[in-house]
């Protein structure tokens, strides 16, 4: 999924066709947690989960006034739907969005990448850009995203626990090691003496989601976001061990950035109350 929001539009290209709504730029961000909830549920159909996605919220040109804003891909959804209230506060200035794995992103800056502010989905990927003396000031810790068991609506496995994902005649799908949600995963592991063996791994939480809801996998473990997402296409088990492997999400203005004080404000939107309100409606927890 594509969306782009410009010049009071919404606009969302699909698998399925190409939705195109026009307001105010005030209202249209407001409308916006419905559209992507729509484009969210049509990018899913017939097509893998996508490791990384880009979102721009401008024509794909850059000018006076863009910044360029590196995000872990669980905060696709919350980050868009502020992007447009970003532009209702700051008229012409306009974000594109790199959306994928933590070490991907960090990897991208490490290698010499370009961006204004990047949002890690845990610490030891922003660590890692902290160290290569990329970033203007500290991070701020913003939200945080705990795992979740995920199963066909009603549980038929009966999955109760952590433990139960051991079973052998379960099917279970996890996140890679290398991501934040499979190193969170590992942590479990480690510290429960439960070591699974998946049927899948892979690079992102959605992409989990998605074994699941497609009948591919029996359980998986995602964020929260993710079955906060799904809604009623699953059941979310919650398991008290996932409490010890909580992922913090920090963000920053990088040091080399074209727009140092116009990146600032999208992070203080980011921290102050309405991105931590959309944040909460995404299922995010604070920091």
């Amino acid at each position: 999924m594509k969306l782009r929001i410009r010049h009071g539009a919404i606009t969302i290209w699909t698998t399925l066709g190409t939705v195109t709504v026009r307001l105010s730029t005030a209202r249209a961000w407001t409308a916006g947690v419905l559209l992507l909830a729509l484009g969210a549920d049509l990018s899913g159909c017939g097509q893998k989960t996508p490791s990384s996605a880009t979102v721009s919220t401008s024509s794909g040109h850059s000018s006076a006034t863009s910044i360029v804003v590196f995000a872990a891909a669980p905060l696709k959804p919350a980050f868009t739907l502020l992007a447009g209230k970003f532009q209702t506060d700051n008229p012409g200035a306009t974000i594109d969005f790199d959306f994928a794995t933590s070490s991907e992103l960090a990897n991208k800056l490490t290698q010499g990448a370009s961006a204004d502010i990047f949002a890690s989905a845990d610490s030891a990927q922003m660590d890692t850009v902290v160290k290569a003396d990329l970033t203007s000031s500290d991070p701020v810790n913003f939200a945080s995203n705990t795992l979740v068991i995920v199963t066909a609506p009603g549980d038929p496995k009966q999955i109760r626990s952590f433990a139960d994902l051991a079973k052998p005649d379960l099917r279970v799908a996890v996140c890679q090691a290398s991501s934040p949600c499979g190193s969170a995963t590992q942590r479990i592991e480690d510290n429960t003496g439960v070591h699974l063996n998946p049927v899948s791994e892979e690079s992102v939480s959605s992409g989990v989601l998605g074994k699941v809801t497609s009948g591919e996998a029996d359980a998986g473990l995602v964020y929260l976001t993710d079955a906060h997402r799904a809604g009623d296409r699953v059941t979310a088990v919650k398991f008290p061990e996932s409490d010890d492997a909580v992922n913090i999400y920090p963000i920053a203005v990088l040091k080399h950035g074209s727009q140092p004080a116009l990146a600032q404000k999208f992070v203080d939107l980011v921290t102050g109350p309405t991105g931590q309100r959309v944040l909460t409606q995404a299922g995010f927890a604070s920091p």
